[in-house]
């Protein structure tokens, strides 16, 4: 009996001293809160760039394996039109591959949610009604940029497509109360200038007897306003429901981004589904196949990474809305269009295309927009260490 009084005694002093050593750990196993805040800092800066370069990646891919299906596409033998008319096929590719994303779902490890937001029907009926939306939205402008492409030329595109920028920065100022400074607003100027002047071009533009310059031209503002307003509900989604309410901790972690962007496109890919059943596409898709030059293995293959490269794209722009603000994922967006003219016209020849003085300019002109924009967020996080710096010498005195 002494014995067995003897091991629970010395469990118990155990066990206080573990409880102790918990309360009041050693000094060099605690991060200072300064240090902490730059730690976080570092992690934030490394998903931006992440995400950042994603966006570059899928722009880059998706246009060049645009071009690649346009070229093979062997309509100028035909006695259709040059233009490829499937824009609802054209819209459902770009939302289509987001069963990738789910196995990296359940890869990335989900922080601890906080008991108050787990069993929430208020918060599920929002996140359903807001997916519903966004996928709508999406829907609606994958559709109404490939009918802006099917009937506008390379111009009259670009330019209308520019004011995707401006709408954006009306609506998040409206909606999400963002705050602009001077150096936001510079690299948003910048960032229309650059697209304007170094989008590439590509092969499938419409000839001039193709050229309408009538209601389906533009509707690719009505596109733009889509666009815009998606990222506007992105940020807002990830602002109110799923960061604010604390669903996953206290954190934004990049599950977020892929349980946004799995549910948006399901629901995208649905809607596009429908308009291409209904609209009968369907049935012109076995003859696009045989008109391809490369043959239907090729025309298989080339759909399949252009839906791939969507998805790439799409996660690395939802994740700049993320990390920082639909401004800025449109910012990248846009101003990765000079880069991608390089590339389309080192790997493509078509009509008369080149890398011309006001592309070298706009590739320059990349650097400052992009700058300005970073160095906004830098100051914004020395902001944040100077305050944090502040409030620990208030408490010290």
């Amino acid at each position: 009996m002494k014995l067995l009084q003897m091991s629970e005694a010395s469990k118990q002093a155990t066990r206080h001293e573990e409880s102790e050593h918990l309360q009041n750990p050693e000094p060099d196993q605690i991060l200072s809160p300064r240090r902490s805040l730059i730690v976080d800092q570092r992690k934030w800066w490394a998903s931006v760039l992440l995400c950042l370069f994603l966006v570059v990646l899928g722009d880059s891919l998706v246009m060049l394996l645009l071009n690649f299906f346009y070229v093979q596409d062997n309509r100028e033998d035909s006695d259709q039109d040059l233009q490829y008319t499937g824009t609802w096929t054209q819209a459902l590719i770009q939302n289509a591959a987001f069963p990738i994303l789910i196995p990296l779902f359940f890869i990335f490890r989900s922080p601890k949610q906080y008991p108050e937001t787990n069993n929430t029907r208020f918060l599920s009926f929002r996140l359903l009604f807001l997916y519903l939306s966004l996928g709508v939205l999406v829907a609606a402008h994958s559709k109404l940029f490939a009918l802006g492409k099917l009937y506008a030329n390379y111009g009259i595109f670009t330019l209308i497509s520019a004011t995707q920028l401006i709408f954006l920065a009306v609506f998040t100022a409206i909606i999400n109360r963002f705050k602009f400074n001077r150096w936001i607003i510079i690299s948003i100027i910048l960032t229309i200038v650059i697209y304007v002047l170094g989008t590439p071009e590509f092969s499938g533009a419409p000839d001039e007897n193709e050229e309408f310059y009538n209601i389906h031209a533009w509707l690719t503002f009505s596109g733009s306003v889509a666009f815009a307003l998606s990222l506007c509900f992105f940020q807002l989604g990830f602002e109110k429901l799923l960061v604010n309410t604390k669903r996953y901790g206290n954190k934004k972690v990049f599950r977020m981004v892929l349980e946004m962007q799995i549910c948006v496109s399901f629901v995208a890919s649905v809607v596009c589904f429908v308009g291409l059943i209904a609209s009968g596409e369907y049935k012109e898709l076995k003859g696009d196949s045989r008109r391809f030059k490369k043959g239907e293995t090729y025309y298989v293959l080339s759909l399949v990474g252009l839906a791939l490269s969507w998805q790439v794209w799409a996660v690395g722009l939802i994740g700049l809305v993320l990390y920082v603000s639909g401004v800025f994922g449109d910012v990248v967006h846009m101003c990765t269009s000079p880069l991608v003219a390089l590339i389309v016209v080192s790997a493509f020849d078509f009509m008369d295309d080149d890398f011309s003085w006001p592309r070298i300019g706009a590739l320059i002109g990349t650097t400052l927009a992009l700058g300005s924009y970073f160095y906004s967020m830098h100051k914004k996080n020395k902001k944040e260490i100077m305050e944090l710096d502040r409030r620990e010498n208030n408490v010290e005195v």
